[in-house]
């Protein structure tokens, strides 16, 4: 089913991202003190951390709506909490979970201020698309795999789409998706059930008439 669409995002332009956000983040003013939080490693912690969850930061924000032309505001958005509160962090939940939790409000808040897909649906393509694929007629296929995945989630809710990216996709626990939404177990499974039939009843219908090619 969704695990079939599972698919990064393209690594030049992550890359790019990556450079552009870790730059922005290195600046005088942002760098902690030693001994400032649990210890002077902690900002070789958030380094660490940086590393370790850029991609699935980047992807995440993308499936949840947020236009290319912002991913990169973003993301910055993102690991600047995720530096501040680093200290706040207690362990109630995993590291993945918690971070999950600040890029879906970074990704809410992007959408409502319409910061959104007028630019996503002309440049899925482009954005996941790998320039060092050795078949060009599998590139193009997963191209088009992936432009039919962003528009069928772009089919649902906020909070299905939620649901779904980080249970289908991301493949959470619904306990870890409960977490990262604030929401109770219940809430997520009846969303989650919700979604997967959204969301397989939009790929039917775009696959029908042929919409999500115009976006690949």
């Amino acid at each position: 089913m969704a695990a079939a669409f599972f698919v990064t995002g393209d690594p030049g332009l992550a890359h790019s991202s990556k450079v552009t956000v870790r730059a922005q983040l290195a600046q005088p003013e942002l760098a902690r003190e030693p001994g400032e939080g649990q210890g002077a490693d902690r900002h070789l912690d958030f380094d660490a951390i940086y590393e370790q969850h850029f991609d699935l930061v980047w992807r995440t924000l993308a499936r949840l709506g947020v236009a290319s032309a912002a991913l990169d505001d973003a993301l910055q958005d993102v690991f600047l909490v995720v530096h501040r509160r680093l200290p706040e962090f207690e362990g109630r939940s995993s590291l993945r979970t918690w971070i999950f939790g600040i890029t879906l409000r970074v990704a809410s808040d992007y959408v409502r201020r319409g910061r959104r897909e007028e630019h996503a649906s002309a440049s899925i393509g482009l954005e996941l698309r790998d320039e060092h694929a050795p078949d060009p007629l599998e590139q193009r296929a997963r191209s088009e795999a992936v432009a039919l995945l962003y528009a069928a989630l772009a089919a649902l809710d906020p909070e299905k789409r939620a649901a779904f990216v980080l249970a289908e996709l991301e493949e959470m626990s619904l306990s870890e998706v409960a977490l990262a939404v604030g929401a109770n177990v219940n809430t997520v499974s009846s969303r989650l059930k919700a979604a997967r039939r959204q969301f397989e009843a939009a790929l039917r219908r775009l696959r029908a008439k042929g919409e999500w090619r115009s976006r690949a």
